[in-house]
């Protein structure tokens, strides 16, 4: 899944006005739906191309340059006044989902606030996550950005207009943060640098934003037609090319002089309370950076010895090392030729697992699912990921597919990377919250990687009842996968509080999976790039199967993995304490009389 700030998402809060039920009146659930509802007003006016993202079309010709001081300062006071609002409130006599909502926006309040402490914003840019990749999608035609009318593209172009802005004032505090200490690692700092040069076309129209131009509506007129396109060239010209021009030439000339040499954020003013918050941040637990790195030791260990029983079972010589490279270079495991090949090959397995989904599911979405393979642009640093659809049913959710050579797009990883972030993973938990009307908005659209993330790790150990495992390599793919997670919590941690260097992470990557140096080196920038991220996929599975796991046992006989997976689900994303609490509440109704 993509996209998730450390700034909490622009839809970590949304109205429950939409769920107002039979409050009225001047009682706390009616004031705090009229909270909520006011909040979501005012938040939507201050993010709004995250409310071009969730459908909410109102704000498309707008660019908030949040990244800017004076907004975060002002962040601040509307953060704090809706805290002091949500504080006023009588939590005591609130009841059913009125109760959820009040402990999500008290704890929504308060991370914000605490976030805004650090000065993240003086690193605006990463080859992950960053709005220079952002852009280039809602301006390419087929991302966010709906371009069906006239008045759309003359909302993409008054958007588009503003973006050099933003990029001024990120240039602005990187100089800042060049003062400060607050700069990218060296490493981080090259693999920016190709992306924003690849934006600059000379050729207008092999710019990815002369998208929109290519597919305008056939009710348009000759005269709309011909003014966008000009208007679209003039704006690849003067906004779009100057300003990844200028903003390639400055990483280049000023800021990778200045870049560090340290991998973590120990290596920057602050940078050890700032990773604790992104401890806290990213797995919605207390959890301490020591028992983290050794529960990662402990499951690297579990499963590598899960890795030699399939090594063994079909029959390989050689030690878990051999085996590793056998599956990573073997030509048999690569059988692609085209990206078509690949994408369809996703769509098959999807045919396979749809009979097993209705045991582990009574509810499915009805928001559309389509496989796209990821945008040139990008791909060299993307990962696959999954994009959310509209709230309306609009625009479909999409499984973004990175495929720079078909040729060497490996095989055995598919079934489990399926499972992961299309279907059931990130697909269902997003679609179902979003298209259920019942709750109120905010747990439509809210957002917690321990959730998010978990549930999708998770969604990869049904593999082996949806018989997408009965091949080992297949399912050597899926313990080659719960390795990484589990990697990811030795490296995060070794990087951000242990002063493990990128190179010395990378070593312990390749010496614990099969995985190539290029996409190892990938991996460990990307955990560079986005502190904590990467603990929320095995905090948060370990944490749903370990409920599972104890209710199964508790339950016995009464234990129903669908109405499991459906209380899991019908609440939307939720930190692992609220989760626990909703489950212990669930099991009480599951005993048969």
């Amino acid at each position: 899944m993509k996209k998730w700030l450390l700034l909490l998402s622009a839809a970590a809060v949304i109205s429950s006005c939409n769920n107002a039920g039979n409050n009225t009146g001047n009682t706390p659930g009616y004031d705090l739906q009229h909270l909520c509802s006011d909040y979501w007003e005012e938040h939507l006016m201050l993010f709004p191309t995250e409310a071009t993202s969730i459908g909410d079309n109102r704000f498309n010709d707008k660019l908030t340059i949040t990244i800017a001081q004076s907004f975060r300062d002002s962040l601040g006071r509307f953060y704090k006044k809706y805290l002091d609002k949500i504080n006023a409130i009588d939590s005591s006599k609130l009841t059913g989902n009125d109760v959820i909502s009040y402990r999500l926006f008290k704890y929504d309040m308060n991370m914000n606030i605490e976030g805004l402490k650090y000065p993240n914003h003086l690193m605006p840019i990463t080859q992950f996550w960053s709005f220079t990749l952002e852009f280039p999608q809602l301006g390419s035609g087929t991302g966010n950005q709906p371009f069906k009318t006239v008045k759309d593209y003359d909302d993409w172009l008054k958007r588009m207009a503003q973006f050099p802005a933003w990029v001024d004032t990120a240039i602005y505090n990187m100089k800042q943060g060049m003062e400060k200490g607050w700069v990218l690692p060296h490493s981080l700092v090259v693999k920016v640098l190709p992306q924003l040069r690849s934006v600059v076309k000379t050729d207008d129209t092999a710019s990815i934003f002369y998208g929109p131009a290519k597919m305008f509506p056939k009710e348009f007129s000759q005269a709309d037609k011909d003014r966008l396109t000009a208007a679209l060239k003039d704006g690849i010209q003067k906004q779009i090319n100057v300003s990844y021009s200028k903003l390639a030439d400055f990483f280049e000339k000023e800021y990778l002089p200045k870049s560090r040499a340290t991998s973590g954020l120990s290596g920057v003013p602050g940078g050890d309370e700032y990773y604790k918050y992104c401890i806290k941040y990213w797995t919605t637990t207390n959890l301490s950076a020591d028992s983290i790195y050794k529960t990662g030791l402990n499951e690297v260990a579990r499963i590598e010895a899960e890795m030699v029983k399939v090594k063994e079972k079909v029959g390989f010589k050689g030690d878990l090392h051999a085996f590793f490279e056998y599956v990573s270079k073997d030509k048999k495991f690569c059988p692609f030729t085209t990206a078509k090949q690949v994408l369809d090959s996703f769509w098959a397995i999807k045919k396979i697992e749809e009979p097993y989904l209705k045991k582990y599911f009574n509810k499915v979405p009805k928001t559309q699912f389509e496989i796209r393979q990821t945008e040139e642009f990008r791909a060299a640093s993307a990962s696959a990921e999954y994009n959310q659809g509209s709230e309306d049913g609009t625009r479909p959710g999409i499984f973004y597919v990175p495929i720079l050579n078909p040729k060497e797009f490996g095989a055995t990883g598919m079934a489990t990377l399926f499972l992961h972030e299309a279907i059931p993973g990130h697909h269902y938990q997003i679609s179902l919250a979003q298209e259920n009307k019942g709750l109120p908005a905010f747990r439509r659209f809210v957002w917690y990687g321990a959730y998010g993330e978990g549930w999708a790790h998770y969604c990869e150990t049904f593999g082996t009842a949806f018989g997408l495992y009965d091949d080992p390599y297949q399912y050597f793919g899926h313990l080659s996968d719960a390795m990484h997670r589990a990697i990811r919590l030795v490296v995060d941690i070794g990087l951000h509080q242990k002063n493990m260097s990128r190179e010395d992470a990378i070593k312990y990557m390749m010496a614990h999976e099969s995985i190539t140096e290029h996409d190892a080196t990938a991996e460990i920038e990307r955990y560079m790039a986005i502190p904590g991220q990467a603990l929320s996929y095995k905090i948060g599975q370990m944490g749903i199967l370990n409920e599972r796991k104890f209710y199964e046992e508790q339950l016995g006989k009464d234990f129903n993995m669908a109405s499991f997976h459906d209380e899991v689900l019908k609440d939307g994303c939720v930190p692992l304490n609220v989760l626990h609490d909703k489950l212990a509440a669930w099991s009480k109704t599951q005993t048969k009389k």
